[in-house]
């Protein structure tokens, strides 16, 4: 199972582009993709769900072409938008059965024992009989993934998932996507670092439409080895040190201003070397620092292809 992006755009009506000849592959798993707001990561995510147009470009799931063939895509498709309503004085448990029965599952006791497993998958079972309305952010969350998983599908797109979710719930929902991330594709869209460094063994990142970089989080995170520097600065000072090196972040510690540069060198002006993190990663990618593509999924990918290719022949 592999989603392929080649070449995808999208310009809207008021002249924003949105995304800018986009090219992914997606490999089984959980994949990352990490960008700003408005980097364009829910512009890709509506295409890929088939809910809107791009300008040029295809998306292939296996076989399936994902922008002509959308009655198919959406049967094998799980989909958890950013933002997305519930009926309020409805019950968990008779809303999963109203979309399971849309999603053609018309045998009552089927359906209800369908229904009942998601539901102690996502540990919403023993709130089954409580209306929506009356459900916490994270069970809410929780509950948009019971929704995408019905149908048993081989693509699930979850769109900025933790954002507004304390702690708690997000160690919870990080496992939830852990579990049924095992042998499908997870597309999991955020800004949120972290939730890509627990999660993903692939990741990309974007910003402004255009793909900036894609790889394995930790060979991504060696690969700065020695090029990330810290220092501790006063915030009147903070100007000039944007001024004269690649700063990369401040953040406030212990009430202190902390930078991190990004330098092939040692920068010199007192800074210490810093172990990298995937934090560094992005905002280096952003920035324009670092600039080298680490597309180690396109050519793991590739190299599957013409492995098979081979086989194919030999077989032949």
């Amino acid at each position: 199972m592999e989603l392929t992006i080649e070449g995808l755009s999208k310009t809207y009506p008021n002249g924003v582009q949105a995304l800018q000849n986009v090219s992914l592959a997606i490999p089984a798993g959980m994949f990352g993709l990490l960008g700003p707001n408005g980097a364009g990561k829910s512009t890709l995510m509506r295409t890929i769900a088939t809910l809107q147009e791009a300008d040029s470009g295809s998306i292939r799931l296996n076989d399936l072409d994902v922008l002509v063939e959308k009655a198919r895509v959406r049967e094998i498709l799980g989909y958890l938008p950013q933002e997305f309503g519930l009926y309020p004085k409805v019950r968990a448990r008779d809303m999963l059965a109203h979309f399971a029965f849309l999603k053609g599952i018309i045998n009552k006791r089927e359906r209800q024992a369908l229904v009942d497993r998601i539901l102690q998958i996502t540990n919403l079972y023993d709130v089954r009989k409580k209306q929506l309305g009356s459900f916490s952010g994270g069970m809410k969350q929780r509950f948009g993934i019971a929704q995408a998983l019905i149908g048993d599908p081989k693509l699930i797109i979850v769109d900025e998932p933790t954002a507004g979710l304390d702690p708690e719930e997000r160690v919870r929902f990080h496992n939830l996507l852990s579990e049924i991330g095992e042998n499908i594709i997870v597309i999991l869209s955020t800004h949120i670092v972290s939730d890509v460094n627990v999660l993903c063994s692939h990741m990309a990142i974007i910003n402004k439409g255009e793909v900036l970089a894609t790889g394995v989080p930790i060979e991504m995170v060696q690969s700065l080895a020695g090029k990330i520097w810290k220092k501790f600065v006063e915030k009147t000072e903070l100007g000039r040190y944007t001024a004269e090196f690649n700063v990369i972040s401040t953040k406030l510690l212990s009430g202190r201003t902390l930078i991190h540069v990004y330098s092939d060198t040692n920068p010199g002006d007192n800074f210490e070397p810093e172990t990298p993190e995937l934090e560094d990663v992005y905002f280096a990618t952003i920035k324009g620092c670092f600039s080298q593509n680490h597309n180690l999924v396109n050519q793991d990918l590739a190299e599957h292809r013409e492995s098979g290719s081979d086989q194919a022949g030999d077989e032949a």
